[in-house]
């Protein structure tokens, strides 16, 4: 058994509040993943409610002076300050999550969220009554772009004609503003609102509005057990676990992993009471064609334009992933552009 002091010490870096749901608390049950299958071999702390910038890096530095071997950063924003320390601390090993920039102490990962969102788009597809989908996004950055696509063309696979609606907020969390975003859509005829936000706040304005929502990062029912359709959750546990492993036994690397639905790190599930069995079977069923690569949310059988009428993807192609890394427009069907 190793002793405390021979113990992995690993930090964790939160930029919003730890929540009973949302991504800080994927992220968090990821942790609490590690301390459990590695017991007495680590030992395992967070920082919560880091703001992106100078606060990142002051924080990713003092993990690592407090004698951290091992540091998760789960933010787009923290990818520059954790590569910054990285220089000064290059017996560290660092995990940039959503990060894309490398270094021999820092590895990259990132999850296919827009599989899940294809996913849900189905099922906000079949269940929308007005045809119009809500969408309150953060940053627009190709992850969320990415979701937005996918959620639109998921839905219009099954009702053509749909649309999203869509509003940026240029934050990740700020549940009042989450919150009037949500109202504002609802009231312009979305009867399912999507979210790429950090709180639970558009599933509650659902809730108490009576209508339909997807939860995003975990599942909301505690929030919203009437209006959650589905949720598209993120794993985090199995990937931190084998990288601490990895530092544990001298095998940790620098490597990039882009994982989804086929590795576990996307699951769409804990579908609300309101969602008929026929719907959550044919959903089921896309996510195992997903799995088993006869599915992918950016293929086209058919030309796929943007919003502008620009062909984006030729009909019988599928983006590759540098394309799909890259996306920098808003699907045909997305009523509204990206702020400047």
């Amino acid at each position: 058994m190793a002793s405390a002091r021979d113990a992995l010490k690993i930090g964790f870096v939160y930029v919003a509040p730890l929540t009973d749901a949302g991504w800080v608390r994927q992220h968090e049950e990821g942790r609490k993943a590690v301390q459990a299958a590695l017991g007495d071999g680590v030992q395992t702390r967070y920082v919560e409610n880091v703001a992106e910038g100078p606060d990142a890096e002051r924080v990713i530095r003092e993990l690592a002076q407090q004698g951290c071997g091992l540091i998760f950063t789960p933010s787009f924003g923290y990818m520059e300050p954790t590569l910054k320390v990285a220089r000064d601390f290059p017996e560290v090993r660092f995990e940039s999550i959503t990060g894309y920039k490398t270094a021999v102490n820092v590895a990259t990962a990132n999850a296919r969220y827009y599989e899940g969102r294809y996913l849900a788009g189905v099922a906000a597809g079949r269940m929308s009554k007005t045809g119009v989908a809500g969408y309150v996004a953060g940053f627009p950055i190709p992850e969320v772009l990415q979701g937005i696509n996918a959620f639109t063309l998921g839905m219009r696979s099954v009702a053509p004609d749909a649309r999203v609606k869509l509003i940026w907020l240029q934050a990740w969390f700020d549940p009042p503003r989450e919150r009037d975003a949500a109202m504002t859509l609802m009231n312009q005829d979305a009867d399912v609102m999507a979210f790429h936000t950090g709180s639970g706040a558009v599933m509650a304005a659902a809730q108490e509005r009576g209508k339909l929502a997807i939860a995003y990062h975990s599942d909301m029912r505690k929030i919203g057990a009437d209006a959650q359709l589905v949720a598209v959750r993120h794993e985090w546990g199995d990937y931190y676990t084998r990288r601490a492993r990895a530092a544990l036994d001298g095998t940790w690397k620098s490597e990039t992993l882009w994982g989804g639905v086929r590795e576990g790190m996307i699951r769409v599930g804990d579908f609300g009471t309101r969602v008929p069995k026929a719907v959550q079977d044919e959903v089921r069923a896309r996510q195992r064609d997903i799995a088993a690569g006869k599915l992918h949310p950016f293929r086209a059988a058919s030309a796929v334009r943007d919003n502008l009428g620009k062909v984006v993807i030729e009909a019988g192609r599928t983006l590759a992933d540098p394309q799909i890394l890259a996306m920098d427009w808003l699907a045909e069907g997305v009523a509204g552009g990206q702020p400047r």
